[in-house]
Protein backbone atom coordinates (compact mmCIF):
# COMPACT_ATOMS: atom_id res chain seq x y z
CA UNK A 1 0.00 0.00 0.00
CA UNK A 2 1.49 3.48 -1.05
CA UNK A 3 1.50 6.56 1.17
CA UNK A 4 -1.11 8.77 -0.18
CA UNK A 5 -1.79 12.09 2.26
CA UNK A 6 -5.31 13.34 2.48
CA UNK A 7 -4.09 16.80 2.38
CA UNK A 8 -2.39 16.72 -0.87
CA UNK A 9 -3.79 16.87 -4.62
CA UNK A 10 -2.66 14.93 -7.55
CA UNK A 11 -2.43 14.24 -11.31
CA UNK A 12 -2.95 11.58 -12.87
CA UNK A 13 0.81 11.53 -14.14
CA UNK A 14 2.03 10.93 -10.18
CA UNK A 15 2.90 14.72 -9.36
CA UNK A 16 1.74 16.13 -6.46
CA UNK A 17 0.43 19.72 -4.66
CA UNK A 18 0.19 20.90 -1.40
CA UNK A 19 -0.67 24.24 0.24
CA UNK A 20 1.44 25.78 1.56
CA UNK A 21 2.19 29.09 3.54
CA UNK A 22 0.32 30.66 0.40
CA UNK A 23 2.76 28.58 -2.40
CA UNK A 24 1.51 25.02 -2.99
CA UNK A 25 4.78 22.93 -2.68
CA UNK A 26 5.07 20.15 -5.89
CA UNK A 27 6.66 16.88 -5.69
CA UNK A 28 6.30 13.02 -7.09
CA UNK A 29 3.97 10.51 -5.50
CA UNK A 30 4.87 7.49 -2.94
CA UNK A 31 3.69 5.12 -6.12
CA UNK A 32 5.97 7.34 -8.63
CA UNK A 33 9.24 6.67 -6.54
CA UNK A 34 8.13 3.31 -6.02
CA UNK A 35 8.04 2.68 -10.09
CA UNK A 36 10.59 4.52 -10.76
CA UNK A 37 13.30 2.94 -8.77
CA UNK A 38 16.09 4.37 -7.08
CA UNK A 39 16.14 8.29 -8.37
CA UNK A 40 19.81 9.26 -9.64
CA UNK A 41 19.01 13.01 -10.95
CA UNK A 42 16.50 15.74 -10.85
CA UNK A 43 16.47 18.40 -13.30
CA UNK A 44 14.45 21.34 -12.23
CA UNK A 45 13.47 24.98 -13.55
CA UNK A 46 15.11 28.04 -11.55
CA UNK A 47 13.43 30.40 -9.52
CA UNK A 48 11.74 33.05 -10.93
CA UNK A 49 10.69 30.94 -13.74
CA UNK A 50 7.32 30.20 -14.46
CA UNK A 51 5.27 26.69 -14.87
CA UNK A 52 1.99 25.85 -16.55
CA UNK A 53 -0.90 23.68 -15.38
CA UNK A 54 -0.28 20.28 -17.52
CA UNK A 55 3.24 21.27 -19.01
CA UNK A 56 6.42 19.84 -18.20
CA UNK A 57 8.55 21.41 -15.62
CA UNK A 58 11.67 18.99 -15.13
CA UNK A 59 13.12 15.31 -15.58
CA UNK A 60 13.33 12.99 -13.06
CA UNK A 61 15.75 10.16 -14.07
CA UNK A 62 16.18 6.77 -12.02
CA UNK A 63 17.89 3.44 -12.91
CA UNK A 64 15.11 2.26 -14.76
CA UNK A 65 13.60 5.52 -16.75
CA UNK A 66 13.89 8.94 -17.41
CA UNK A 67 10.37 10.60 -17.12
CA UNK A 68 9.11 14.21 -17.74
CA UNK A 69 7.65 16.05 -14.69
CA UNK A 70 4.41 17.91 -15.21
CA UNK A 71 3.30 20.93 -12.95
CA UNK A 72 -0.03 20.41 -10.74
CA UNK A 73 -0.63 24.34 -10.75
CA UNK A 74 -0.06 27.06 -12.86
CA UNK A 75 2.88 30.17 -11.50
CA UNK A 76 5.77 31.68 -10.61
CA UNK A 77 8.54 28.80 -9.15
CA UNK A 78 9.42 30.15 -5.72
CA UNK A 79 11.67 27.83 -4.36
CA UNK A 80 13.57 24.86 -5.25
CA UNK A 81 14.69 22.03 -3.68
CA UNK A 82 18.38 22.61 -3.69
CA UNK A 83 19.16 19.14 -1.77
CA UNK A 84 18.16 16.97 -4.44
CA UNK A 85 20.41 18.17 -6.64
CA UNK A 86 23.48 16.64 -4.39
CA UNK A 87 20.78 14.04 -3.26
CA UNK A 88 18.37 12.95 -5.40
CA UNK A 89 17.62 9.83 -3.47
CA UNK A 90 15.24 12.05 -1.29
CA UNK A 91 12.46 12.11 -4.06
CA UNK A 92 12.79 8.01 -2.22
CA UNK A 93 13.12 7.98 0.83
CA UNK A 94 10.55 11.06 1.72
CA UNK A 95 8.14 12.07 -1.72
CA UNK A 96 6.35 14.01 0.73
CA UNK A 97 8.92 15.60 2.25
CA UNK A 98 12.74 16.08 2.21
CA UNK A 99 12.06 14.74 -1.56
CA UNK A 100 9.71 17.69 -2.18
CA UNK A 101 10.66 19.27 -5.42
CA UNK A 102 9.23 23.47 -6.18
CA UNK A 103 7.28 26.01 -4.81
CA UNK A 104 4.60 27.66 -6.80
CA UNK A 105 2.82 30.89 -5.90
CA UNK A 106 -0.42 30.09 -7.56
CA UNK A 107 -1.52 31.84 -10.75
CA UNK A 108 -5.62 30.68 -10.42
CA UNK A 109 -6.31 28.66 -7.06
CA UNK A 110 -9.22 27.25 -8.93
CA UNK A 111 -6.27 24.98 -10.37
CA UNK A 112 -6.28 23.01 -7.05
CA UNK A 113 -9.80 22.05 -7.86
CA UNK A 114 -8.84 20.57 -11.49
CA UNK A 115 -6.47 18.12 -9.24
CA UNK A 116 -7.26 14.31 -8.06
CA UNK A 117 -8.27 14.26 -4.62
CA UNK A 118 -6.21 11.83 -2.59
CA UNK A 119 -9.20 9.18 -3.01
CA UNK A 120 -9.40 9.44 -6.40
CA UNK A 121 -5.80 8.73 -6.81
CA UNK A 122 -5.92 5.83 -4.25
CA UNK A 123 -8.60 4.55 -6.92
CA UNK A 124 -6.35 5.07 -9.97
CA UNK A 125 -3.13 3.11 -8.71
CA UNK A 126 -4.67 0.54 -6.80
Amino acid sequence: MFDVPDDTHYLDSHEWARRDDGTVRVGISDFAQDELGDVVFVELPGVGDDVSAGETFGVVESIKAVSDLYAPVSGEVTAVNDDLFDQPELVNDDPYGDGWMLEVALADESELDDLLSAEAYRDQIE
